[in-house]
């Protein structure tokens, strides 16, 4: 019995490693849409934005576990994790 076991369970190695999964991702056609020119873009330092984008019009400090602060400009909003641009919001 434990053979026959053994055996099924081979088996199913066997027919499972032929077998795959697609996935379909839909909505990244848009992603682009999100780091539009003029804003700045993911993963941009504090000191980067600034020297691109000059002084911002307001800094609010971080808050939260990881820290979180924002920066404002009259055009969009610009969030960082510790130093890091993590998303930037347009204002229109």
């Amino acid at each position: 019995m434990a053979k026959l076991y053994v055996l099924i369970a081979a088996a199913g190695l066997i027919s499972g490693a032929a077998v795959a999964d697609t996935l379909q991702m839909g909505g990244t056609e848009n992603a682009a849409r999100f780091e539009q020119p003029g804003k700045p873009t993911r993963g941009m330092t504090e000191a980067s934005v600034e020297s691109t984008y000059g002084k911002p019009n307001s800094k609010q400090p971080a808050v939260g576990d990881p820290p979180i602060s924002r920066w404002e400009y009259s055009e969009f909003v610009v969030f960082f994790e510790y130093d890091k641009v993590i998303h930037a919001v347009s204002r229109r």
